[in-house]
């Protein structure tokens, strides 16, 4: 007897991920159901850390590229190269539970109509610890992943502004529709960027508790490297002034740019003071891209403003902390996730 398939295909963009992506496929090969089909970019590494064909097994297709293409248009290509109806991304070193795409397609079954999960992701090699559990949207402005780093167990089934691109499942025609990622981003906030792009067309993001990943997390770039910082303020800059609705935009532009200044200076004391103005010069620069990129995002936009200020967190003292901001789910979609009993 064959192992059940589910319509869900699995993606991955590995840099320099030697060291996990095997973990990560064996993972995989393990599922009580099996994705319809795992499809890995090698993403332009150094000859001595390229990912080759027996890394990824005979179930996965392994496609090469010379040049880094990103996290953003490597996902973009990807998703070209399957039909499946859902795209499943994965980092080459989140781990995932034998049992995650069962949870993926019960999930898809209980909650009809969503077309955005996020999972949850535990901290690999450090037991009882959240690695977060999807993203947040901060009214100032300042994305992060929601219980980062906390002693807690992880929160139950809930809506979230988005989830993290390290574990996120997508419906393709909502991918496509969305035109995928955003390429000038590369990597980083692109996840954001994307799942505030959905919420704008009125779609919503459920966190699945029992869909599991554990996540290593920055282990081909580093925390705080040159690299992970330039992009992650560059980008973050773009995603609020590409995507926030005009009334919430003159309201909340002082706040972000008070906190913004305030992060700049924080700067000097990782060395990085000088990076930090580069990143919000090259932000700035590429504005009438981003402004034609705002036109097209708003000309698009079926939520209201309000609907898109309820989604966002405005307690500091969450952000400050990384708090938790998964939301109970509305009554209406509880009644809808309840199974029904056997007839």
């Amino acid at each position: 007897m064959t192992d059940p398939v589910a319509d869900i295909a699995v993606l991955i963009v590995a840099f320099q991920s030697q060291g996990t992506l095997p973990g990560v496929i064996a993972g995989l090969e393990r599922q009580t159901v099996r994705p319809c089909s795992i499809h890995v970019l090698e993403n332009g590494s150094p000859s001595e850390a390229r990912i080759n064909a027996g890394m990824v097994g005979a179930a996965a297709e392994l496609v090469e590229s010379e040049a880094n293409l990103g996290f953003a248009a490597g996902n973009n290509f990807l998703a070209r190269r399957t039909e499946a109806q859902w795209l499943f991304l994965l980092n080459p070193d989140a781990y995932p539970e034998p049992d995650l795409i069962a949870q993926l397609q019960a999930a898809i079954t209980r909650y009809p109509g969503v077309r955005l999960f996020g999972c949850t992701q535990l901290a690999d090699g450090a037991p009882g610890v959240l690695d977060g559990a999807g993203d947040v949207y901060h009214m100032t402005g300042l994305p992060y992943r929601s219980g980062y780093g906390a002693h807690i167990d992880p929160p139950p089934d809930g809506e979230v502004f988005g989830p993290c691109g390290a574990a996120l499942l997508i419906r393709r025609d909502l991918f496509k529709a969305l035109s995928g990622f955003d390429e000038d981003y590369f990597c980083y906030v692109e996840d954001v960027d994307l799942a505030y792009r959905a919420r704008l067309l009125g779609e919503r993001c459920i966190q699945l508790n029992k869909a599991r990943v554990r996540h290593v997390g920055y282990a081909s770039s580093g925390r705080r490297s040159a690299f992970a910082s330039y992009h992650g303020v560059r980008n973050r800059l773009w995603t609020f002034l590409k995507n926030t609705p005009w009334p919430l935009l003159v309201l909340l532009t002082p706040v972000h740019a008070g906190v913004t200044v305030l992060l700049w200076l924080s700067a000097a004391r990782f060395g990085q003071f000088t990076l930090f103005g580069r990143a919000i010069r090259d932000s700035l620069a590429a504005w009438p891209t981003l402004m034609a990129k705002r036109r097209a995002v708003q000309s698009q936009r079926r939520a209201s403003a309000l609907s898109i200020a309820r989604a966002m967190t405005w307690n500091p003292l969450k952000l400050l902390t990384r708090g938790l901001d998964v939301r109970p789910l509305h009554d209406a979609m509880q009644s809808r996730a309840t199974p029904k009993p056997p007839q």
